[in-house]
């Protein structure tokens, strides 16, 4: 007969490790090569993707912007949106690039992407892999122009782990079926959630019966003498 086991989730909610974004850019302040007619680097970090709230060179050699997120992370992606009226051609070409050096102020550092056939006011995402790094530029090399851009975000993937108390009624083991749960109970997730990994903090381990309390014991043998 095959051994059976019940297992039931002592909490009503259910969590499982998985991934998160946050805006990191939020944290950070910014600053840029020059600044056209009061608009400014940080307007770029405001969570506003349209014009007016957006950052503008004046016409130079090598308009840059610069983030500095204050700490170091392993960024994934950056998002970009170009100003939606026009002039889209002041954003194409540039550079992202993700480092932690501010050697010519910071335009050295590895390049995440080149930014191209960016479309008017829609927010583009570009994967960065998991570069490490502190600064995050937007760079245009070789160019004698303005760099304008509406919001630039960065995200960070990371993980949250979820503790879940978990109570097992078996006929059999449960400590030495302790791998074969596991398994399971990851294969009946998995159909439902893609990246999660489950490890025991503890291993389950057989429940001893308490003794009861004296009270207890009394109005049992209170119930058998009504029965009699």
């Amino acid at each position: 007969m095959d051994k059976l086991i019940h297992l039931i989730l002592l909490s009503g909610l259910v969590c499982i490790p998985g991934s998160l974004a946050e805006n990191l850019a939020f944290k950070g302040t910014a600053t840029q090569s020059s600044t056209w007619s009061g608009w400014p680097a940080q307007l770029a970090i405001d969570g506003v993707r349209k014009v007016p709230s957006c950052f503008a060179t004046t016409s130079e050699s090598t308009p840059w912007w610069r983030l500095d997120l204050l700490d170091y992370y392993d960024i994934s992606t950056v998002t970009i949106t170009a100003r939606s009226d026009c002039c889209s051609f002041q954003t194409n070409g540039a550079e992202i690039r993700i480092g932690n050096s501010l050697e010519n102020n910071g335009n050295n550092n590895p390049v995440c992407a080149v930014i191209s056939n960016i479309l008017l006011g829609q927010p583009i995402s570009f994967s960065c892999h998991g570069m490490k790094g502190r600064y995050v530029n937007v760079v245009r090399f070789g160019f004698s122009s303005f760099l304008f851009l509406c919001e630039v975000e960065v995200y960070e993937v990371y993980r949250q782990k979820t503790f879940l108390r978990l109570k097992f009624s078996s006929s059999g083991d449960v400590a030495a079926e302790s791998d074969e749960i596991l398994h399971q109970l990851q294969s009946a997730l998995a159909s439902h959630i893609s990246d999660f990994n489950l490890s025991w903090t503890q291993l389950p381990k057989k429940e001893e019966e308490q003794p009861k309390k004296e009270e207890e014991q009394e109005e049992d043998r209170g119930s058998c003498v009504k029965h009699l």
